[in-house]
């Protein structure tokens, strides 16, 4: 799984391909294929498309989970910035 495909959550917030893309800064079709290859990698669709874009119960499940991987992310980063700024005050 790749980490832009986190992307997931903002199509989960904005519940529209094209705000989503928007929001993400990228194409809507390259959104699109991103959801498309993870829903192959889980196995599952994770939005329904008609009438609506709505995640499904499955989407809504590891939601949770892909919020807590970018928190670590965050953390992470934040981590490293401060461990680089103390080293350059060396």
């Amino acid at each position: 799984m790749e980490l832009q495909n986190i992307r997931f959550l903002a199509l989960c917030e904005e519940q529209n391909f094209c705000r989503a893309a928007k929001r993400c800064g990228i194409a809507q079709p390259s959104l699109t294929n991103e959801i498309k290859r993870l829903e192959r990698q889980i196995g599952g669709t994770l939005f329904f498309r008609k009438p609506s874009t709505q995640p499904t119960p499955l989407a809504l499940a590891l939601k949770p989970h892909f919020e807590q991987v970018i928190s670590a992310v965050q953390l992470a980063q934040g981590t490293a910035r401060r461990l680089l700024a103390r080293k350059g005050r060396q």
